[in-house]
């Protein structure tokens, strides 16, 4: 009964809209959700600090982000990969 304990960590795709701070970069996050009442879609948008050793993301780069340990206060998301 030997079971691989693999974590299932969880990733968004978002946009860099800031990359003010060192090694930091905030991802804005959209989704669609939809109304109870009335079926309407609402597009809502989050905001995420994402660790970047690199410092390689620009403003306007779509990136994969993944959920790892607390990195400070803020930030407990980091950059994987580039999408565009």
């Amino acid at each position: 009964m030997t079971e691989k304990n693999e974590k299932i960590y969880r990733r968004l795709i978002g946009e860099v809209i800031s990359t003010k701070m060192d090694k930091t970069v905030v991802i804005r996050v959209d989704s669609v959700k939809t109304d109870k009442m009335y079926g309407k879609k609402l597009k809502r948008s989050k905001n995420f600090k994402a660790h970047d050793e690199n410092n390689e993301c620009v403003v306007g780069d779509v990136v994969t982000v993944e959920e790892v340990r607390p990195i400070s206060k803020d930030k407990t998301w980091k950059v994987i990969k580039k999408v565009k």
